[in-house]
């Protein structure tokens, strides 16, 4: 008959795995410090952004990532590289171009919160028609895609354009956005806001710019690399007359009191 072997402390090689629960009790305090690093990294990432947006309320927006994306082409495909941006504050510049890119891009802009869904839900409606896709950016959306972020399409992007476009419509308001736009926006090939587009393509500063200039410049925005202001094509000057008749339809520049 074999004899019974009683393990006990004091046992060479005695093994004491416990139960179950136990061993994963012992394992549970590293998942907690990966939680916790976790939880300290988004921490992070969300201090730092907040403190960027606020940091950007006050200061000019001089470079952007869309500006460093465009440089990094041009050198890698040998053209001219030069950024051509001049940041000016909204009060000198002239309120037709204000107006005329409300008027092009986002006429709701002075009443919504940074999402435009009525022309969301129109775009979604035209896009499932299986026509050429249409997108329902708002300009507060493009700033934070242009000012926060980099180009391109993903769900990744698209989710933090969605949370910049709601910070910097708590912390910037509808002025500070709109000047930043006004001085970010790509109006042509290395070219970024109005002020530069004006002294490129016109010869004068933003502050002598006439009714059909401004809207020429809004004319382009949605392909500023494809459409010309310095050489407008049919297109281009048609849709110049229809975004100044969309600005008197508006009010002019009575519109932007509501901002």
């Amino acid at each position: 008959m074999a004899k019974r072997i009683e393990f006990t402390k004091n046992t060479p090689n005695a093994k004491r795995g416990g139960n179950k629960f136990e061993r994963l009790s012992k394992k549970s305090p590293k998942k907690r410090n990966w939680l916790k690093k976790i939880g300290f990294f988004f921490l992070y990432l969300i201090g730092l952004s907040l403190f960027s947006v606020v940091f950007l309320k006050f200061f000019p927006v001089y470079f952007t990532p869309t500006m460093a994306s465009r440089k990094i082409d041009a050198l890698l495909e040998g053209k001219p590289s030069k950024i051509y941006s001049q940041w000016t504050p909204y009060k000198d510049l002239d309120k037709n171009v204000a107006i005329a890119v409300i008027a092009s891009e986002d006429q709701a802009f002075p009443d919504h919160h940074g999402f435009d869904f009525d022309a969301m839900w129109g775009a979604v409606r035209h896009n499932l028609k299986g026509k050429k896709i249409r997108g329902a950016s708002t300009i507060s959306q493009q700033v934070a895609k242009n000012v926060f972020l980099w180009q391109g399409r993903s769900y990744v992007r698209k989710g933090l354009e969605v949370y910049f476009t709601f910070l910097i419509e708590l912390i910037w308001g509808k002025e500070r956005i709109l000047e930043v736009y006004l001085n970010v926006a790509e109006t042509g090939p290395m070219t970024f806001g109005a002020e530069a587009a004006c002294r490129r393509f016109y010869g004068h500063s933003g502050a002598e710019i006439s009714t059909s200039e401004a809207a020429r410049i809004a004319a382009v925005l949605p392909s500023p690399n494809r459409f010309s202001i310095e050489n407008p094509s049919a297109y281009v000057r048609k849709r110049t007359s229809a975004i100044q008749r969309q600005m008197r339809g508006l009010g002019g520049t009575k519109y932007l009191r509501n901002l």
